[in-house]
C-alpha cells in the first residue's frame, strides 16, 4: 500500500500547495527568530513536546510501506512581525508555512497568535509511517487565515460543575482545532460557583460544594492558560433571568422564586427566579456584579445573557404591580428596557463590548448599543434578521450547534424528547451554513462568529469530551475556512470525513476522549462506507 501524497490538516488551510517528496522529520527543532515573546517561547516548548511524544499514523495508512526519504527536515524557523501579546477580536491569526524538500522550514506570522495556528498546522503534517516520522508532499507552501474572528464554544459550568483540569483539557482540544473563544457560562439559576469579593454570599450559598468552586486564582489561571493557546475567555453573567441562585443570598431582590409545581409558567426550566426589575436595588446589584467581574475577566467582551425572561414572573410580583400602579406610563416592557439600559451602560462604562442572546434585540423594546454582539440561537433565520438590523451576529443555532441535544427529556416524570432533540451529528454540524440567506456583502461581514454550545443539564466532566469532540471540530473548520472553496464549491461531509477521522484519532492520542465517527474499518478504507 502506497502512502498518500501529503498529510491534510484540520481545519484545512485557506491555501495549500504541495508536491510529492517525502522527507524525514525524526529530529524536531523549532526555533524563534528575533523574538522576545514569552508566549511564543512557551508555545514552541509545548509543540516540541507534543510532536516529540506523538507517533500518529493516519488510520488509512496502517499498511503503508516504510518511506525511504533522501532528505530530512532541518529546523523550523519561526518569525513574527510583532512581539505584542494583546489578544482581542481583531487579532491577526494569519500565517505562512513553507517546508522545502530538505533543509529548514519557515513559519511566518504577524503575531504570536498567528504563529500558534501555524505551529498547530505544522504538528499535523508529521505522520509516523512504519516507525518513521516524515513530512509528505514537500515542497509545500501554506497561506492561512480564518474567515471568522470568533470561533467559539459556550460551556455551561453552573448546572453541573467542571473541574479546572477538565476546562484546561477542553482549551487544549480547542487549540488543536484553531478555536479561539471559550464563552464561559459560569453561573445560572442552579448554582453560583465563582468567587465574588463584592458579594461573597453568592458563592458561599450558591456553590454546590466547597470543592465545586472557582476562585479568583482559578479564573486567572484559566484566562492565562487560554491566552497561551490563543483562546479568549468571555464570561457570561446572565441577567435578569436565570438568577434563582441569587435569591439564596438576596431574596428581596428577586421575583417568582422557585414556583412549584407550575414552574413552567414562570421559567424555561426549574428553578424559577428573576431579578426584580421594579427595584433599583436589583439593578444596582447587577451593576455591582458587572463592575467586579469586568475587572477579573480581562477580555474586551462581556456577555450579559438576557435570554428567556418570563413576563408572568413580573406581572404577578407584588412589588412590580405596586410600581406599575404608581407610575401610569410604566409597563413591564419599559421596566425591562430600563434594566437593560443600566446593565449595558455598566458594561460600556468598564470599557467593554456587550454581548447578549438574541431576545434582548428581538423580544424586548430595548435597542442595544450598535456594537453589541448578538448571539443568535432560536432559529437559523435569526442570523439574517440580526445583520439586517445592522448588528454583528455570533451564530449559535440550536438546530445545528447545540451539542447537548439528543438524550431525551431530563424531567423525571416525562418519558419523551427534549425540546432540542434530535442529536446533532458531526455531519449536521458541518453542513450548517452561517451565511445562508445573507446575500448583501455588507451584511455578510456582520456575521463575525460561530459558536457551538454545551448546556449541562445532562453533561458533566464524565461526558464532556465525547459530547464535544469531534463535533465541535466540525464547526471549527467551517468557521476557519468558510463553506466554499475558491471556485465556489460547497465542501461535503463525504469529502472531509477522512481528514476528520485523522483529527479524531490524533486528538485521542493527545488525551482527548473524542468519540468515533465510524467503525475503524471505514477509517482504514476511505470511500467504502457511503450510502449508495
Amino acid at each position: 500500500m502506497l502512502a498518500c501524497a501529503a498529510a491534510f490538516p484540520w481545519p484545512y488551510p485557506a491555501q495549500f500547495d504541495y508536491k510529492n517528496t517525502t522527507i524525514s522529520a525524526e529530529d524536531i527543532h523549532i526555533v524563534a527568530k528575533n523574538s522576545k515573546s514569552s508566549l511564543l517561547e512557551s508555545a514552541i516548548s509545548r509543540y516540541t513536546a507534543i510532536i516529540s511524544k506523538e507517533r500518529f499514523t493516519p488510520p488509512a495508512d496502517y499498511k503503508v510501506e516504510r518511506p525511504k526519504p533522501a532528505a530530512k527536515l532541518g529546523k523550523l524557523l519561526v518569525e513574527i512581525e510583532s512581539d505584542s501579546e494583546e489578544l482581542s477580536m481583531s487579532t491577526d491569526e494569519s500565517y505562512t508555512l513553507d517546508i522545502p524538500a530538505g533543509g529548514d522550514g519557515t513559519l511566518k506570522a504577524q503575531t504570536v497568535f498567528g504563529a500558534l495556528r501555524g505551529l498547530e498546522t505544522f504538528s499535523q503534517l508529521l505522520p509516523t509511517l512504519q516507525g518513521l516520522r516524515v513530512v509528505r508532499g514537500t515542497p509545500l507552501h501554506i497561506e492561512d487565515r480564518p474567515v471568522l474572528a470568533h470561533r467559539g464554544l459556550s460551556l455551561d459550568t453552573a448546572r453541573n460543575y467542571y473541574p479546572i483540569a477538565d476546562l484546561k483539557r477542553t482549551l487544549d482540544a480547542m487549540s488543536y482545532n484553531k478555536m479561539n473563544v471559550l464563552h464561559w457560562h459560569i453561573v445560572d439559576g442552579q448554582s453560583w460557583p465563582v468567587e465574588s469579593k463584592t458579594y461573597p454570599e453568592l458563592q458561599k450559598n450558591g456553590a454546590y460544594a466547597t470543592n465545586m468552586r472557582y476562585s479568583y486564582q482559578d479564573v486567572r489561571e484559566i484566562i492565562q492558560y487560554g491566552k497561551e493557546r490563543g483562546i479568549r475567555i468571555i464570561p457570561e453573567f446572565d441577567m435578569p433571568g436565570h438568577t434563582y441562585i441569587v435569591g439564596q443570598s438576596f431574596p428581596k431582590l428577586m421575583s417568582c422564586l422557585d414556583k412549584q409545581p407550575d414552574w413552567d409558567q414562570y421559567a424555561a426550566e426549574p428553578p424559577s427566579g428573576q431579578l426584580n426589575i421594579a427595584k433599583d436595588e436589583a439593578a444596582d446589584f447587577a451593576v455591582g456584579l458587572i463592575d467586579e467581574y469586568a475587572k477579573l475577566f480581562t477580555d474586551e467582551v462581556f456577555h450579559l445573557g438576557g435570554d428567556e425572561v418570563n413576563r408572568k414572573c413580573w406581572e404577578e410580583d407584588p412589588d412590580v404591580k405596586a410600581y406599575l400602579k404608581a407610575h401610569a406610563n410604566a409597563t413591564v416592557e419599559t421596566l425591562l428596557s430600563a434594566f437593560y439600559t443600566k446593565v449595558h451602560g455598566a458594561v460600556e462604562g468598564q470599557g467593554k463590548i456587550g454581548m447578549s442572546w438574541e431576545e434582548t434585540l428581538f423580544h424586548s423594546e430595548y435597542a442595544p448599543p450598535k456594537d453589541t454582539l448578538i448571539q443568535t440561537w432560536i432559529d437559523e433565520q435569526s442570523i439574517p434578521k440580526t445583520v439586517a438590523k445592522g448588528y454583528r451576529s455570533i451564530a449559535s443555532p440550536a438546530s445545528s450547534y447545540y451539542l447537548d441535544c439528543g438524550h431525551g427529556a431530563w424531567l423525571a416524570n416525562f418519558d419523551g424528547n427534549s425540546w432540542c432533540d434530535p442529536f446533532k451529528s458531526w455531519m449536521h454540524v458541518y453542513n450548517f451554513d452561517p451565511w445562508a440567506n445573507v446575500t448583501s456583502a455588507a451584511e455578510r461581514e456582520l456575521i463575525v462568529g460561530a459558536e457551538v454550545a454545551l448546556w449541562s443539564e445532562q453533561s458533566d466532566a464524565v461526558t464532556l469530551d465525547k459530547y464535544l469532540w469531534p463535533r465541535a471540530a466540525a464547526m471549527a473548520e467551517v468557521a476557519w475556512l468558510g463553506k466554499t472553496d475558491a471556485d465556489g464549491h460547497v465542501r461535503t461531509t463525504e469529502e472531509v470525513v477522512q481528514r476528520l477521522h485523522d483529527q479524531r484519532f490524533r486528538m485521542v492520542g493527545r488525551g482527548i476522549g473524542a468519540e468515533p465517527l465510524q467503525p475503524l474499518w471505514c477509517a482504514r478504507n476511505p470511500g467504502h462506507c457511503l450510502l449508495p
